[in-house]
């Protein structure tokens, strides 16, 4: 590629992109309780000149109000504000999963006290509060934490309007909705507070995009997944799900569409799988090894990782690419030792080369199935992004999308070019709270002049390395997060590391400029 005459004006231009984020705020869910029911501590005792009377005078002020607010994904911070006639006062906070706090309460100042729990779940935090003559009051509050665990789910089929499955069979007009069931559907239990789909739109008539989200919910301005007319699209969702249980797909497009939802796992507050994100990592390429035939299917084998101690994955995460289709086809990710399912992951046309990310269950005996669903042979390429597993404590916690990163806004996205020291926009995250392990963000490029791919990875550096030209050269990944050819917008969900500075780059491999959209959905953190 030839390089830029002008080198310092091209990175001046790249590092315009280099803005840090705020944080998204969650969702996080808050009780109240009360303090009450003031005790004697003393037993009553009787004489020939009084009626029965406590030995110590009660506190008939004895008392607090509680309020209770998730404050992390295994964390919750109790305020406790005490009344009282005389002071100071002994709290002992029980926490609901076999610990306690002792805490000295001098006045009606409000006394603040947080906790982390090991196990995700739903706790009733009670409070004692002792006064100097011994005199006690309870009160109680119920509080679940904020943190969502995986539990690895089919694939299994939940909508496709091509034949009535989930809803009647025909297509979605123009800015309509289909509704699915998650809560209830199948051994999906009630309670599920965020479900994972590969959603696919097919035959669509005319341009337009369609957005995912809790039934009930106010629909956010940031979209899934875009399409242009005849095209077949898919991207991985993860969805937050209505109080009710169910989820919205919403075309926002002025022709009628088909759609189809494919659940491959769903997210609760309760103990199941939490994720650890690895550095990518190639675990298939039959470029190399040969290409999968025709209704072919290629083992893949899930290997132990540094990052991950536990060897038992629940499942993993995964970006699979098709590349030189014979065929029109599709692709299906599936765990060994099942049956094919009917559900779909990569659609592609013949010559096109697909990116989708993946959320899949492991089998038994560690491995994958990647099944090439045309009637032609397709080269097939694996990377691994993440891993779910039973001892890891980071939770997802879903948050209001929100959009990082709009090149439309400012300038697009260079290419990358091995004659400069970097030419790759960055997200820099690094204010964050350092419990989070990784983001759950949606990637669409768009403008786009000719053929490429997108690579996301952690960065060494800070923000104030490049600033003060300091920073080292980072090295170009083998991985892609999605594939591109010219004139196409084009999206897929991107889990990605934190790393130890909180930047993440994000690199054009292509011969032309392009723009980016990048939308936050959620994030994983550990405590």
């Amino acid at each position: 590629m030839a390089a830029d005459s002008d080198s310092s004006a091209r990175s001046a231009r790249t590092t315009g992109l280099h803005a840090g984020v705020q944080a998204p705020k969650p969702d996080f869910k808050s009780a109240e309780g009360t303090v009450s029911g003031s005790r004697s501590a003393a037993p009553m005792t009787r004489d020939s000149q009084t009626q029965a009377k406590p030995m110590t005078a009660a506190n008939a002020t004895l008392g607090a109000q509680l309020h209770a607010v998730q404050s992390s994904a295994h964390g919750i911070t109790l305020d406790i504000t005490a009344s009282s006639d005389t002071w100071p006062l002994s709290a002992t906070i029980n926490w609901g999963d076999g610990k306690s706090t002792p805490v000295s309460v001098a006045s009606t100042a409000k006394v603040t006290q947080t906790h982390v729990y090991d196990r995700l779940g739903a706790y009733t935090i009670s409070v004692t509060l002792t006064d100097g003559s011994g005199n006690t009051a309870t009160g109680s509050l119920n509080l679940p934490t904020a943190g969502n665990a995986y539990t690895a789910y089919g694939p299994t089929r939940l909508l496709d309007t091509r034949d009535g499955t989930g809803a009647p069979r025909a297509k979605v007009p123009a800015y309509g909705t289909a509704k699915i069931k998650i809560a209830g559907n199948g051994s999906i239990p009630a309670g599920v507070t965020a479900v994972v789909l590969n959603v696919t739109v097919t035959n669509p008539t005319t341009e337009g995009h369609v957005t995912v989200y809790g039934d009930g919910d106010t629909m956010p301005t940031t979209s899934n997944l875009n399409y242009l007319p005849g095209q077949t699209v898919p991207n991985l969702v993860i969805a937050p799900v209505g109080a009710d249980g169910y989820v919205d797909l919403y075309n926002g497009g002025w022709g009628s569409v088909d759609l189809i939802a494919d659940v491959t796992g769903y997210f609760t507050q309760s103990q199941a799988s939490g994720y650890t994100p690895v550095d990518p990592k190639r675990l298939l390429d039959t470029r190399s090894s040969g290409t999968v035939a025709a209704y072919g299917t290629v083992p893949v084998t899930i290997p132990t990782n540094a990052q991950v101690p536990d060897t038992k994955f629940t499942a993993v995460a995964l970006n699979v690419t098709v590349t030189n289709p014979g065929s029109d086809g599709h692709l299906t990710v599936y765990p060994s030792g099942q049956s094919l399912p009917t559900a779909s992951n990569v659609n592609f046309t013949a010559g096109q080369t697909v990116a989708n990310s993946v959320i899949v269950p492991v089998g038994a005996d560690g491995r994958i199935q990647v099944q090439n669903g045309a009637w032609k042979s397709a080269d097939v390429i694996v990377d691994v992004v993440g891993y779910y597993t039973a001892n890891s404590k980071s939770a997802y916690i879903p948050v209001d999308p929100d959009r990082l990163l709009d090149t439309r806004q400012s300038q697009p996205l260079y290419p990358y070019d091995a004659s400069f020291g970097y030419d790759y926009a960055l997200l820099d995250l690094g204010s964050w709270d350092r419990n989070i392990t990784g983001w759950a963000l949606n990637a669409t490029v768009t403008n786009t002049r000719g053929d490429g791919h997108l690579s996301v990875s952690q960065d060494t550096n800070t923000l104030d390395d490049y600033k003060n030209g300091t920073y080292t050269r980072q090295a170009v990944p083998n991985s892609s997060a999605l594939n591109w050819t010219a004139g196409q917008t084009v999206p897929n969900l991107v889990q990605a590391s934190v790393g130890s500075t909180g930047v993440v780059d994000l690199w054009n491999i292509a011969y032309s400029q392009t723009d980016l959209v990048v939308d936050m959905f959620g994030f994983y953190s550990k405590n």
